[in-house]
């Protein structure tokens, strides 16, 4: 193993060693951590945040314990194609609007690539929402403890506390020094595969709610004593992740202290980082966990002094962090199916041939309530127009394929469509038909409209975002397009791994 217990001195923490982190250099935190290119904060409509999230969909959360979770975070997309979380409290988690806007203001004039930003929030009757920059490549909760193709290496790991050490650094110079329940599952995972602070940790989940929701035995003492989370609070939290990266498990900090007096540190590492790291490196990285652990609040680190002692352990500097983490970047692409390729490079001729032999199998599942209202003259004269749209649409007549889609235009939800959208009867299939036939007729923004919609309907339907980029491209917006079109074929190799399971 790279890091040999007989080899490790942890349990004489020599006050040289004290001395030199508790009293680090004034050094400043890297400057080009400040962003420019993150918009202002905001605030939303409830609408805004429905529409992003295809209405609080349940396929679009991404919180740890799903929609049992007390505060439920979605992914979403906004209007412009912006990626989103979205953090909506329980119900009267904050009675007082006016403390959640001041607090939510507070932390979103922050602005560090060193944090998953916050954007903006919604405060509207009894709903409190965050809305936070997107992360997409999990947490470091999911890269740790349940990785699936490769362990996180040692060089990633350092890499880790020391951003985390660096938000933590910034966070406390912009007076927010507070960070409630410090965790693996607030570390989270860029398009570059760069570890982020989320910013949703910086304010607590209700006005009076507690700090941390951990089992106690991660908890800081003097919190347990009285119930406040104090900055010296935040660094023994960062202590205990120090421990989750040596150990690659969950590991009570009373059991690893334990470890590491007795100088039992083969049971302490993790069996994974065999021969990556030396000695030396192990014995400071367990000495700085072994000082934001102690139990006298004083006698812990601040985040300046840790971001000192962790920059000279840094390896492999140069390499990228998603070249570390072993997951794909965002300027590589998945291999494209035909449909995806179809849709890159604008062959509407051969999209409409992939959308007339899909018909309608994908709609499964989501237009599942027609029967108890076939009867009605109005759903059956719907239903006729509908096969009249089938009909043009194989045929090729686009223009009387969105007529009769469009069938006796009335105010709607999605769009101004009854067909489209009478009852229950919802189609994303016939939004990316219609989507198809705007482009034909060079009517760009309705049929990146319709493709919009379509997700909206399936928010997991890889034809949406394909048909997304192809309108974004016949726009201009070719940024915007390889976004959709990745996002495409990340949603059609997620289908296609669920299918081969089954």
């Amino acid at each position: 193993m790279g890091c040999q217990g007989s080899k490790l001195m942890p349990c004489c923490w020599d006050s040289q060693f004290k001395a030199a982190v508790l009293e680090a250099p004034d050094i400043e935190n890297e400057e080009n951590n400040e962003v420019d290119n993150v918009p202002a904060f905001r605030e939303f409509t409830l609408e805004q945040l429905k529409n992003a999230t295809s209405g609080f969909a349940v396929e679009n959360i991404v919180s740890e314990h799903g929609e049992k979770a007390p505060n439920v975070v979605y992914r979403g997309k906004l209007e412009n194609h912006r990626r989103i979380a979205v953090k909506r409290f329980n119900r009267m988690a904050w009675p007082d609007s006016r403390q959640f806007l001041e607090e939510a203001r507070s932390v979103g004039q922050l602005r560090n690539n060193r944090l998953a930003n916050l954007l903006g929030c919604c405060c509207e009757g009894d709903e409190r929402l965050l809305v936070a920059e997107y992360m997409p490549n999990e947490t470091l909760a999911k890269h740790l403890f349940h990785w699936e193709t490769q362990p996180m290496k040692w060089a990633m790991r350092l890499r880790v506390v020391l951003y985390l050490a660096q938000a933590l650094e910034y966070c406390t110079n912009k007076g927010r020094a507070l960070y409630h329940d410090l965790n693996a599952y607030r570390v989270l995972f860029d398009e570059d595969g760069n570890p982020r602070l989320s910013t949703f940790g910086l304010m607590k989940n209700s006005r009076d709610g507690k700090s941390y929701s951990t089992n106690l035995a991660f908890t800081p003492p003097e919190y347990l004593r009285t119930g406040r989370v104090t900055p010296e609070s935040v660094i023994y939290s960062f202590g205990t992740l120090l421990l989750d990266l040596l150990s690659g498990k969950h590991i009570p900090p009373s059991h690893a202290l334990d470890l590491i007096r007795d100088r039992n540190l083969q049971m302490l590492t993790d069996s994974c980082l065999e021969g990556q790291f030396s000695d030396n490196d192990g014995t400071e990285l367990v000495r700085l966990a072994s000082r934001c652990l102690q139990y006298e609040p004083r006698e812990r680190p601040n985040p300046k002094s840790l971001v000192a002692a962790l920059t000279p352990l840094q390896k492999e500097t140069e390499v990228p962090s998603h070249v570390l983490m072993g997951i794909p970047h965002s300027a590589s692409f998945t291999p494209l199916s035909p449909v995806g390729q179809a849709c890159s490079r604008g062959d509407l001729t051969a999209i409409h041939e992939i959308l007339e032999n899909l018909g309608y199998k994908d709609d499964e599942g989501v237009v599942n309530e027609l029967s108890f209202q076939m009867w009605t003259d109005q759903m059956q004269e719907t239903l006729n127009s509908k096969k009249k749209g089938d009909a043009a649409f194989r045929q090729k007549d686009f223009k009387e394929a969105i007529e009769c889609y469009t069938q006796k235009a009335a105010d709607s939800f999605f769009v101004n469509s009854q067909f489209i959208d009478v009852g229950t009867m919802v189609s994303p299939t016939i939004f990316a038909r219609r989507s198809l036939c705007y482009l034909i007729n060079d009517m760009l923004q309705e049929a990146l409209n319709d493709a919009m919609q379509a997700q909206v309907i399936s928010p997991v339907w890889h034809i949406a975002s394909y048909l997304q980029a192809t309108a974004l491209a016949a726009l201009g917006m070719e940024n915007e397009s390889q976004t959709a079109l990745k996002e495409g074929a990340t949603l059609e190799s997620k289908r296609s791994s669920v299918t081969g399971k089954k």
